[in-house]
């Protein structure tokens, strides 16, 4: 299966992130097209292409709206957005792209 997900868990209460606005775009040259938008579910989760979307080999970006996410549970947060920039080189794999997330700091991997 390919395709293009991600996991958002708020490491400072130890729970799913849900409700975190997320946007896909690609980037040709210097020209950043949008792919898809939503939100993450109950569980932190969201899909970012649908079943079957052909991808391409190629950069790709997923922008995390965190000040939105915090504000909406009265906390201070020093990020704004998220930005995390990979590379897909071979659109026939699946491409999961978690965020663990706390106010005042952020990490990403490449899970599975």
């Amino acid at each position: 299966m390919s395709g293009i997900s991600t996991h958002v868990l708020d490491t400072s209460i130890g729970r799913p992130a849900s409700g975190v606005s997320v946007r896909l775009s690609t980037v040709n040259g210097d020209d950043w097209r949008e792919i898809s938008s939503g939100t993450t579910d109950a569980d932190g989760r969201a899909e970012l292409t649908e079943p079957g979307q052909a991808l391409s080999a190629g950069e790709y970006c997923v922008r995390f709206g965190v000040a939105d996410y915090f504000m909406a549970r009265t906390k201070d947060t020093f990020y704004t957005a998220v930005t995390i920039r990979f590379a897909v080189s071979d659109p026939s794999q699946h491409y999961h792209v978690p965020l663990l997330l706390s106010p005042y700091g952020y990490s990403t991997y490449r899970g599975s």
